[in-house]
C-alpha cells in the first residue's frame, strides 16, 4: 500500500540546525525510508516546503536534494490547506510571531527550542495552541541520543537504588574567530541577538533532568562572560555581551542534586561533549551522546586516600559498557517520526509547548539567580 503525503512547512531550513538536524538527517530521511510507520502498518510520506528569506538558499538547497517546493511567503504556505504542519527553526527572537500565524491558520506546530524568549510569551504559545485545538511539540533530543537511552534503561531497571545525584559536564572550546574560525554563529555571544549559553542549554538540562529523574524544584546558578571579545564570520571583532558558560545546582524532586556546568570556554578531557554521572545506593552511571557505562555496588573498588603514593588503581577501567540491545536511530528523525503519529494518530507526545515553556523558565530563573546571587524557588508551571 503506498504512503498517503503529509505537507510540512518547514521554516528556517537555512541555518545550521534547520539544514542538518531537521531537513537533511531527518525529513529527508525519512522520505528516503518510505515514510512514518503508524500503528496499523500503514506509512505517511512526509513533503516538506521549504519557506525562508533568502531566496537563492532556498532555491539551492531544494535543487540539491530533488525538492520542488520553496518560498519565501510564509503567509501563502500557511494559507495552503495541503501542508497541515508547520516547523519551525528560526532564530528565537522571530520564531513567536511566525507561530502565532501558524496557529491562527490551524496548522500543528513542531519547533526548535527555546519556544519563546520569556516564560509569559511561551506560556502565552501554549494557551493559544490549547484554544486552537492544534497539536504542539517542543525538540527534546537529547531524551533520544543513544547514551541516555541506554541510561533510562538502567533507571527503569532499578539498577541505581535511591538515586542521590546527578553531575553533568557539557561543553569544548569554541574559538575566538581571529585566529581560527568559531565553531557556533556570532549571535550565540550577543545577548541582543539573544545568544548566551544559559538559553540555549538550560531548556536541554529542564527535560533531561525531568524526564529521567524527577522535576527541578529549584535553581542556584552563575552565569559568566569568560571571552569578552570575538570576532564574527567576516572577520570584523564585536564585543560578547552573552553568558558563554554557566555554573549551576539544580535541586530535584525527592531530594536528588544536579549540577551541570555549561561552556563555550573549556578544552575536553572527556570521552564525549556531554557526559552525566549518576550516583545511587546500589550503582552509579557515566552516559554522553552515544555510550554509558555502569559501575555496580558489588563491582564497585575500595580507593583510600594516600596523597603520597602514585594511584595505580585503573577506575575507568572498572566500569561495564552498557550494551544498546537494539539498533538506536538518529534523535532527531525519532523525534520527527513520534511527533508524526501524535498528528496522525494520536500518539502520545508529552514534550508540548508547555513543556517547553518549562525549559525557558528555568533558564530565566537561572540568569535572575546569578545577577541576585540568589537560589530561585520553581514551583509547578500550570496553563
Amino acid at each position: 500500500m503506498p504512503a498517503r503525503s503529509l505537507g510540512v512547512i518547514m521554516n528556517g531550513v537555512t541555518g545550521r540546525m534547520g539544514y542538518r538536524q531537521h531537513l537533511l538527517r531527518s525529513v529527508l530521511r525519512i522520505r528516503d525510508q518510505g515514510g512514518v510507520e503508524l500503528a496499523d502498518g500503514t506509512r505517511v510520506q512526509l513533503e516538506p516546503v521549504l519557506v525562508g528569506r533568502n531566496e537563492a538558499k532556498l532555491r539551492d538547497i531544494a535543487e540539491r536534494h530533488g525538492l520542488t517546493r520553496w518560498t519565501t511567503d510564509l503567509d501563502a504556505a500557511l494559507a495552503d490547506p495541503d501542508l497541515p504542519i508547520y516547523f519551525d527553526a528560526q532564530l528565537t527572537s522571530v520564531r513567536r510571531t511566525s507561530i502565532i500565524k501558524a496557529i491562527e491558520a490551524g496548522k500543528h506546530i513542531y519547533t526548535e527550542k527555546p519556544v519563546a524568549e520569556t516564560v509569559d510569551e511561551a506560556l502565552d504559545l501554549a494557551r493559544r495552541a490549547a484554544a486552537a485545538n492544534v497539536k504542539n511539540g517542543v525538540v527534546h533530543d537529547k531524551l533520544y541520543l543513544p547514551g541516555l537511552i541506554k541510561l533510562r534503561r538502567l533507571l527503569d531497571s532499578g539498577f541505581f537504588g535511591r538515586i542521590l545525584s546527578i553531575r553533568g559536564e557539557f561543553g569544548y572550546w569554541v574559538f575566538e574567530g581571529d585566529w581560527q574560525p568559531a565553531q557556533r554563529p556570532s549571535w550565540n555571544y550577543r545577548k541582543e541577538d539573544g545568544g548566551g549559553i544559559v538559553s540555549d542549554m538550560f531548556c536541554h538540562w529542564d527535560y533531561v533532568l525531568e524526564n529521567l529523574f524527577g522535576r527541578v524544584e529549584a535553581v542556584t546558578a552563575r552565569a559568566v562572560t569568560h571571552i569578552p571579545q570575538r570576532w564574527d564570520e567576516n572577520g570584523k571583532p564585536y564585543d560578547a555581551t552573552a553568558d558563554d558558560a554557566a555554573y549551576a545546582i539544580f535541586e530535584l524532586a525527592g531530594g536528588i542534586v544536579a549540577q551541570v556546568n555549561s561552556s563555550w570556554c573549556v578544552r575536553v578531557h572527556r570521552d564525549e561533549l556531554v557526559e552525566f554521572q549518576v550516583d545511587g545506593t546500589h550503582g552509579s552511571a557515566v552516559a554522553g551522546l552515544h555510550h554509558c557505562v555502569a559501575q555496580h555496588r558489588g563491582a564497585t573498588p575500595r580507593p583510600v586516600w594516600n596523597p603520597d603514593v602514585v594511584e595505580t588503581e585503573p577506575f575507568r577501567s572498572q566500569w561495564q559498557e552498557v550494551p544498546a540491545n537494539a539498533e538506536l536511530d538518529n534523535g532527531f528523525k525519532a523525534q520527527w517520526e513520534d511527533f508524526v503519529r501524535h498528528v496522525v494518530e494520536d500518539a502520545p507526545h508529552p514534550y508540548d509547548f508547555l513543556a517547553g515553556a518549562r525549559g525557558v523558565r528555568l533558564a530565566q530563573a537561572g540568569l535572575d539567580s546569578s545577577a541576585q546571587g540568589t537560589r530561585v524557588d520553581l514551583p509547578e508551571l500550570t496553563l
